[in-house]
């Protein structure tokens, strides 16, 4: 039985291409899930594990070991060691269920990963024994459920495993029938806050008497539950946790699962794309069910590696990184209409305000907040040199372990104004206006910083001294790292900042704030630095800085850093914005495989930039096709069978490759105006549903046979929309609410909406 099986499970991994295709036509994905026949090997990791995952946005579920023994890592966004320092500081490890039945070591070996309900599920098999597990993270409490049935007897034991050490304290006990474990990191030295963690286990569906040694009977299923509060989440976090723990019961648990399953069926219906490619529609939605995992509403903010935390001292403590790493895995979920999943971004930014200020004025003497590369939530720096010469010397090859103060800017001024680009999406995206009251202020910062900041020179806009690059000593580098300061016009430091203030115009004037200040952000927007371009072989080529110390820098050509400064975030360039500008952008990119010897290093992605070089490739109008076959290239050379797509200087981030290169292939709105279809393949077949606009607009619409059939609007927000002609050359007739209303003309129209007003338009 178990060798028949095990060929019907890999050819069902492997071979299913037409099944699951026509499912992804009729818009279900459940044939999409990861599935695989062997154990993980990448658990625990310092990085991305490559075990199963499941998570509810707070919790995380990594599932791991080997037949015979069941490893749950129970991953917790909250659960820090608040320590300003990297290794030992940052999100730290609760526990792990551990779960043996010796019986089945060296049977064999199937599970899925099924994003629809939100689930690991799956069958160890010995012989004729089988033993079924279904895992899950309630989607609406705080509960880890781990279900085993089998065929036949079986002896489980359970284990909650708490790591020691780390400048961590533990305890463990019993409370009736609920077994609970605790690990915390006190407040002291220099700990910014205390952090705690309960977890309560309460096994559901055994006889009384039976605890950690117990008879699987067949047919007869055993639920193992964990909960987890923190500190922040109760007062009395032990004592809650075990109530609530101990509450579980038979019907408790359905109640709570179809809750759970509710609330995912409501997460896949926000929207949906059909593109006709099952390796792109795995990513796809593999891709948002990690993030929904991982991100949620009232939460705190995931870090670089989410809450799939399967041991302490992660790399770069999964701090959030603001040079990229901490707001990029958000960026496909503003166009995907995932926008709660963004909600929890911008507490840890805002919190950190204070220290900005103050860094601002003591190390620079200016206004507004200045940010290091990485901090942490609840104010916290995670990124100071290390707190000794000689561990300095250790890691970076020199004892100076007070430059700036001890904080790590490496060269940068960028890293406040970096998240406006994630806020400015949102804004734009929803016009909510309690979010602008909400992230206002900070914004208004960053443009007090840059106001101060900036020196106006020969009637322009000038920035000296904000890195292209991280500067850094480095253990084994030769010369003086100071050597490599002096970016005069950084691309990413003027994109960022043209970003910026063009915000502050529109945001201000929308809340009807700062009227006396528009005419200096204006004076600054229109007349700061142009994008420097040099000529590379007779062409013009983007310059990554006008020019540094030792002279004029050769072009390098659009890359991942001015991706950001231009393109993502920051969304100031395009075919719209600056046509002449954008096709030197887009010439950039079409040398991009030149001197690669691999397809899947297009962009030179292999390392970082796979979620910001393929959407950046899109929205300059780079050749469609040739960008699906580098980006499948790129997922088949460098991912996990999780879905997860890797990277080597980050986790979370590449979550948005995906999602945002197709999102943005079919709808773009960044400059203004609505464009359906902009960047597609245009002999292939697709269509989506309520996509997100600039505007607060939802958007829908199919392509056939290279014609868009139509294009579906719903306005929140009663906006003027802006839109280029789906039908080039063709009249439009446009519907309100069932109702034909007008017939629209040209290359690009506008037309005014109500608030929750339907709208389709059709060709005439």
């Amino acid at each position: 039985m178990a060798i028949m099986k095990r060929v019907a499970f890999l050819i069902s991994c492997f071979l299913l291409g037409t099944v699951i295709r026509l499912n992804a036509q009729t818009g279900d994905f459940s044939l999409l899930n990861a599935r695989w026949g062997e154990p993980p090997t990448r658990v625990p990791t310092s990085k991305t594990p490559d075990g199963f995952l499941a998570g509810n946005g707070d919790i995380g579920l990594t599932f791991g070991g080997e037949p015979g023994r069941f490893c749950f890592y129970l991953g917790k966004n909250d659960c820090w060691r608040p320590w300003p320092v990297y290794p030992g500081g940052g999100i730290a490890l609760p526990g792990v269920l551990q779960v043996d039945i010796d019986s089945l070591k060296d049977g064999d070996w199937y599970y899925e990963q099924d994003m629809v309900k939100g689930r690991i599920y799956g069958s160890t098999e010995k012989g004729m024994g089988e033993v079924k597990l279904d895992a899950w993270v309630s989607a609406t409490s705080n509960t880890v459920v781990a279900t085993f049935t089998s065929n036949k007897k079986y002896h489980l034991r359970w284990s909650l495993v708490v790591p020691t050490g780390n400048a961590s304290t533990s305890e463990t006990g019993w409370d009736g029938d609920v077994y609970w474990a605790t690990r915390s990191f006190p407040d002291t030295g220099l700990h910014k806050w205390p952090s705690q963690v309960a977890m309560a286990v309460k096994v559901v569906g055994v006889p009384a008497g039976q605890q950690q040694e117990i008879e699987l009977l067949p047919g007869k299923p055993v639920s193992i539950t964990v909960t987890l509060l923190s500190g922040f989440d109760q007062a009395q976090w032990k004592q809650e946790a075990i109530r609530a723990a101990s509450g579980l019961t038979p019907v408790t648990l359905d109640t709570m699962r179809a809750a759970h399953e509710r609330w995912w069926q409501e997460f896949w219906s926000k929207s949906s794309v059909k593109i006709g490619d099952v390796f792109f529609e795995h990513y796809y939605y593999v891709s948002q069910y990690l993030l929904a995992c991982a991100s949620r509403a009232g939460k705190f903010a995931p870090g670089i590696w989410g809450p799939f935390i399967t041991k302490d001292s992660t790399a770069w403590g999964g701090d959030y990184h603001l040079n990229y790493n901490y707001q990029a895995p958000y960026w496909a979920a503003y166009s995907s209409n995932h926008i709660d999943l963004t909600d929890n971004f911008d507490q840890p930014l805002l919190d950190y305000m204070d220290s900005g200020r103050a860094h601002a004025k003591q190390l620079l003497g200016v206004q507004g907040i200045y940010y290091p590369v990485g901090i942490g939530p609840r104010g916290l720096v995670t990124t100071l040199w290390p707190l000794t010469p000689e561990e300095m010397e250790k890691r970076y090859g020199t004892r100076e372990n007070t430059i700036d103060n001890g904080y790590k800017f490496l060269g940068q001024k960028i890293n406040a104004v970096f998240s406006v680009g994630n806020m400015m999406m949102r804004f734009y995206s929803t016009y909510d206006s309690a979010y602008a009251e909400r992230v206002y202020p900070y914004i208004l910062e960053c443009a007090n910083f840059w106001e101060d900041y900036l020196k106006f020179e020969g009637g322009r806009y000038v920035i000296y001294d904000d890195h292209f690059n991280e500067i850094m000593p480095r253990l084994g580098s030769t010369g003086n790292w100071r050597d490599r300061l002096g970016d005069f016009n950084s691309t990413l430091s003027l994109g960022l900042v043209k970003m910026l203030f063009k915000g502050m115009l529109d945001m201000s004037e929308y809340m009807g704030l700062d009227a006396d200040r528009r005419e200096k952000w204006k004076h600054i927007y229109d007349h700061l630095s142009q994008y420097p371009v040099g000529e590379i072989n007779g062409r013009k080529s983007l310059m990554s800085v006008e020019k540094r110390p030792w002279g004029i820098e050769k072009p390098a050509g659009l890359n991942r850093v001015s991706i950001h400064g231009l393109l993502m975030p920051a969304g100031v360039a395009g075919p719209y914005t600056d046509s002449v500008f954008n096709r030197i952008l887009l010439n950039d990119v079409s040398h991009w495989s030149d001197n690669i010897t691999r397809t899947s290093d297009w962009g030179n992605t292999m390392n970082n930039g796979i979620e910001t070089c393929f959407p950046g490739a899109v929205r300059v109008g780079f050749d469609a096709e040739l960008i699906l076959h580098y980006l499948k290239a790129r997922i088949a050379a460098q991912s996990l069978r999780n879905g997860w797509i890797t990277a080597g200087g980050g986790g979370l981030e590449t979550l948005a490759a995906v999602p945002l290169t197709v999102n943005e292939m079919l709808l773009q709105s960044y400059e203004g105006v609505v464009r359906v279809f902009p960047n597609w393949v245009r002999s292939e077949d697709a269509s989506f549903n309520n996509l997100r606009a600039y505007g607060a607009f939802l958007v829908s619409s199919e392509l056939i046979k290279g014609q868009v059939k139509y294009v579906q609007l719903l306005s929140e927000k009663g906006r003027l929309c802006r839109m280029e002609n789906p039908w080039p050359g063709r009249r439009v007739k446009l519907i309100r609410d069932g109702q034909q209303a007008e017939v629209l003309r040209g290359d690009v129209f506008e037309f005014r909406t109500g608030v929750n007003e339907s709208i389709r338009l059709t060709r005439l």
